[in-house]
């Protein structure tokens, strides 16, 4: 976006002096309409957040990422190793779905939707100012010497930093190991998990220091996604933007002035749009990496010109286009192919998910075996089916050889297979010689799972070549 200001701010982040040293930054406190919005989902995120590990389908629970044993629950529904292939289309497709929203709205996941940030406005931030008041407040604390007042309200803030961040590690350790399993190391005599515990307070110290001291650095320094906006975005991309054309040339305001008779622009150059910035950027540089799309300069904006007397939405979603041109926003031919994309991968992943088998199975003829033979001319062949239960039920399994001249001899007692178990199994196939071609025949063989038919699995009979 075009901007009155020149573009050293883009040889720099708004956090780094030319010394390369921090510069903290107080956001002053928001309020707006945009931030009541923001509000009201973020605590819908953070309640969803907190009880999802509770939730359960059946006897699973909603979400599961256990990669130590290699076991992923979503939505109720468990994919193993062997489900690989889903994982990785539903990762492709949220790839998709978040470059296709950056396309259209710039990085606006990362003002709404992304943790680091609910928790970090939502929540810390907003104890910081409930602790030690707003802006002006933490930077005159920030400055003056340690006594007993300083001393208190930086105990009492970091101490109920530390408590929260504890909080947070539980839950998301509860994401990974389960809250039965989590529970247990709460519970439990400390020796009896103390690999656990240790995992916790290093997750705890970890949030502590993201929440504490790196703050607005994960979004600029940190994460790439905001470098990833220099090859999505474009002039149509809806992004949070400064309107040049109606704020330049920005001077303070005088009461009783025309602004518009002596050629002064919207701007009345208050900086509150800077005051209330995370990121600690001027938006009205225009477009930036460190943006966030978080709308707190919106507001900051909105109420000033409330204030003055002046139109809203000096700052506002607007494309580059828009406000060159006063456009809407347009479906370009970039964003149908994401569309499309973003489709196909969707039906592509449903499909998949619901022709998925209860059960997989992986046929092998065991190791070291050819065939035998008997005086009646049977042949027989020794197979080991692997059979892995995907579900929480309980299945009697079978099969049958989809051949009428076969024959399938079960090795040992009735197979049961346990809700999420793998187990393995040998059996005989027995054929006339006769029935070989060559010494080989093609047959099929029909696996049920109490008496449903689940899978069909083809393999082929070795005998002598006659």
């Amino acid at each position: 976006m075009e901007s009155g200001a020149g573009d050293d701010f883009r040889d720099h982040i708004a956090t780094v002096n030319q010394e390369g040293k921090r510069i903290w930054i107080f956001p002053k406190k928001p309020k707006g309409y945009w931030y009541n919005k923001r509000k009201s989902l973020s605590y819908i995120l953070l309640l969803f957040l907190v009880s999802a590990p509770f939730i359960r389908i059946g006897d699973e629970p909603l979400f599961l990422f256990n990669i130590i044993e290699r076991k992923f629950i979503l939505f109720g529904n468990i994919f193993w190793p062997q489900d690989m292939y889903l994982l990785a289309i539903t990762l492709i497709l949220c790839v998709v779905f978040v470059i296709f929203f950056t396309i259209i709205f710039g990085r606006i996941y990362c003002g709404w939707f992304c943790p680091q940030t609910i928790f970090m406005e939502m929540v810390f931030r907003r104890i910081g100012y409930w602790i030690e008041g707003d802006f002006h407040a933490q930077k005159i604390l920030w400055k003056e010497p340690w006594n007993m007042r300083k001393i208190a309200k930086r105990t009492l803030k970091h101490a109920v930093f530390l408590i929260i961040s504890f909080f947070i590690s539980n839950i998301f350790l509860a994401y990974f190991i389960g809250i039965d399993h989590l529970i247990k190391i709460q519970t439990d005599p400390i020796g009896s998990h103390l690999g656990g515990l240790i995992t916790i307070l290093f997750f705890t110290f970890t949030f502590y220091g993201v929440f504490t001291w790196l703050k607005e650095q994960v979004c600029t320094t940190i994460c790439p996604y905001g470098r990833l906006q220099g090859v999505l975005l474009d002039a149509n991309s809806m992004v949070v933007a400064y309107d040049h054309k109606r704020g330049e040339c920005r001077s303070k305001i005088h009461k009783n002035e025309d602004r518009k008779s002596v050629q002064k622009g919207d701007c009345i150059d208050c900086a509150h749009c800077i005051d209330v910035c995370p990121t600690g950027i001027d938006i009205r540089n225009g477009t930036q990496l460190e943006c966030i799309n978080c709308t707190a300069c919106i507001d900051a904006c909105d109420n000033m010109m409330d204030a003055v007397g002046m139109d809203k939405g000096l700052i506002r979603f607007v494309s580059e286009n828009g406000i060159k041109e006063g456009t809407p926003f347009v479906w370009t031919k970039r964003v149908k192919s994401y569309s499309i994309l973003l489709i196909a991968l969707l039906i592509t992943l449903t499909t998949l998910l619901l022709t998925r088998n209860d059960i997989e199975t992986e046929l092998v003829r065991q190791r070291g075996s050819s065939y035998s033979i008997d005086n009646d001319g049977l042949v027989s062949n020794i197979f080991e089916m692997s059979i892995l239960n995907k579900t929480h039920k309980d299945f009697i399994i079978t099969m049958k050889v989809n051949d009428k001249d076969g024959k399938l001899v079960n090795i040992g007692k009735q197979i049961i297979l346990k809700s999420e178990k793998q187990k393995k199994v040998g059996f005989l196939i027995q054929i006339p010689n006769s029935k070989l071609e060559d010494g080989t025949k093609k047959i099929k063989i029909n696996v049920y799972a109490n008496g449903k038919l689940m899978e069909t699995v083809k393999t082929k009979l070795v005998g002598p070549y006659i």
